[in-house]
């Protein structure tokens, strides 16, 4: 399964640099943990850190793509906001408490998100970074 979002053209702009853009992903991130909480626990999988894929950004193309544990598998890499719902739903089905956390960077052209885990302990783990980042 994989969410498309078109985030391209002017109309969308006002939208990508800020923090309302985490109020619209926020539900599909959501979402996503819901799906790959199901998948793990139908199929099985190895853990996210030894499953062999690996972070990549995908193309800046105003296309935002959310995809489930099986996509990233198959292709073998995901960006942020796939790795990161993973590694939620893998905490999750093990009885922790963990949470998909939107942080915001500064870059030169603007804001830019990016997606992370809020562990039940209060501490953030970074998927993407641990992946190759």
């Amino acid at each position: 399964m994989k969410i498309l979002i078109d985030l391209g053209g002017e109309h969308f702009r006002w939208l990508h640099h800020s923090r309302m853009l985490a109020l619209v992903i926020k539900p599909i991130l959501e979402a996503l943990v819901m799906v790959d909480q199901l998948f793990l626990r139908k199929f099985h999988v190895p853990p996210l850190y030894q499953a062999g894929v690996r972070y990549q950004r995908e193309p800046d193309d105003g296309i935002e793509e959310f995809a489930s544990t099986p996509k990233v598998l198959v292709r073998g890499y995901g960006d942020c906001d796939d790795l990161a719902p993973w590694r939620v739903a893998e905490l999750r089905n093990q009885g922790e408490r963990a949470k998909i956390r939107v942080q915001w960077r500064k870059m030169p052209n603007g804001k830019l998100y990016h997606i992370v885990v809020r562990r039940g302990n209060g501490t953030i783990e970074d998927p993407s970074r641990i992946l190759g980042m």
